[in-house]
């Protein structure tokens, strides 16, 4: 007879051992070596909560889930209980609304992701050894969850693929939106990466990155212990500068940054401008086992071009150095394009429990998909690429 899994709920990624949720979260990094994604490791998690970043109050709260067979941890799920729909880069504010005129309450929903972060990876976490059962129960047991407690639905956001295959067989719905990545392609250098732009393109990049390394001071790449306490006082200035602008306020507590330092900044590289001894710009990004993923940008001064140069090229100089596959350099932003950074499909899934606003949202999801492979096609035709290093590539 078949064992059942058993999905159980936690309020806290503690109520976990760290080797017990990366044994499912990050396996690969068993030999020592990066994880594949940061953002689900135990300790980034951790660092949310224990910030107050995520909890009571924020909107986001933690209920995480962890799949048992016969006593042994196979899966967990970064799932958190939402009041809004803040900090999650794929928007579904239009539904909320249609089916809130509609006599409808949308929140609380359960959303299965990393808090404010847009990026890909894996959000059914499991045992290398129950990759697909796992995966499947835990989304059953989130759907099984919303419906006991009669919540508008799951919505797992930036996840994989083959999650969405899999979800899409249990009765979610996958949804394409599109981000700009950079891909190396083994370049052994930032000019043998512009050698295959088109001309325009490789002169355009040269002007910005010498206005950008004009400001008049000095820009600093720093990582691990090279990171000192005292540089994020400078980048929470940067972050809160951001933020304002962006969200009307910031979505890390000061406290993060704090925590990070202790437990994250290995995984981190922090890109800080320096001039006549103030920091007055400064880009985090993070590390994983093959790609780095640009994050959080701020400034207290203007300098043409600085943006550009901390957040893109230094990313592009970074994977390059250290043979990384690629940036992902965040949502939105049709000006990466140009420099470098070719329109990429990211996925999502999703499952409303009322069957009208679950066919409505089909019916937006399967056009919104055309429209998505159309766009990307088109902004890649449009790339910066020369032509022939495309017709080479193919």
């Amino acid at each position: 007879m078949r064992e059942t899994i058993e999905i159980r709920m936690l309020s806290s990624v503690s109520d976990l051992t760290e080797a017990e949720w990366d044994s499912c979260a990050c396996p690969e990094a068993a030999d020592g070596g990066r994880p594949n994604d940061p953002f689900t490791t135990w300790r980034f998690l951790s660092a949310l909560e224990q910030s107050g970043s995520v909890g009571t109050g924020t909107g986001w709260e933690p209920h995480y889930l962890a799949a048992y067979l016969g006593g042994m941890l196979i899966g967990v799920a970064p799932l958190y209980a939402k009041g809004h729909s803040q900090g999650e880069y794929i928007f579904d504010h239009n539904w909320a609304h249609a089916y809130e005129r509609a006599g409808g309450r949308y929140y609380p929903k359960l959303q299965i992701a990393v808090p404010f972060t847009p990026a890909t990876g894996r959000r059914f976490l499991t045992h290398p050894d129950f990759a697909e059962s796992g995966r499947s129960a835990l989304m059953q047991g989130a759907m099984q969850i919303a419906e006991q407690n009669r919540l508008s639905g799951v919505h797992a956001t930036f996840c994989t693929e083959d999650e969405v295959i899999t979800g899409e067989t249990l009765g979610m719905m996958g949804r394409k939106s599109q981000q700009y990545h950079w891909l190396n392609d083994g370049y052994e250098s930032f000019d043998a990466f512009l050698q295959t732009l088109s001309s325009r393109k490789r002169k355009n990049i040269r002007k910005e990155r010498e206005r950008a390394n004009s400001f008049g001071g000095t820009v600093h790449v720093l990582t691990g212990d090279a990171i000192e306490p005292e540089h994020w006082d400078s980048f929470w200035q940067f972050y809160q500068d951001t933020g304002a602008r962006k969200w009307g306020s910031p979505y890390l507590t000061r406290a993060f940054f704090d925590i990070a330092h202790e437990t994250l900044r290995d995984d981190m590289v922090l890109i800080l401008a320096e001039r006549d001894g103030t920091y007055v710009a400064g880009a985090l990004n993070f590390l994983g086992r093959e790609t780095i993923y640009g994050r959080y940008w701020g400034c207290i001064e203007d300098h043409p071009c600085l943006h550009f140069e901390l957040c893109y090229y230094r990313a592009i100089d970074w994977a390059i150095e250290h043979g990384l596959l690629r940036v992902e350099a965040g949502a939105q932003g049709d000006h990466k394009l140009a420099r470098g950074y070719m329109p990429t499909v990211t996925h999502s899934l999703h499952w409303l429990r009322d069957p009208g606003l679950g066919r409505a949202v089909q019916e937006f999801l399967t056009a919104e998909a055309a429209a998505i492979d159309e766009e990307i096609e088109i902004l890649t035709e449009y790339g910066p690429f020369r032509k022939t290093y495309v017709e080479e590539k193919e």
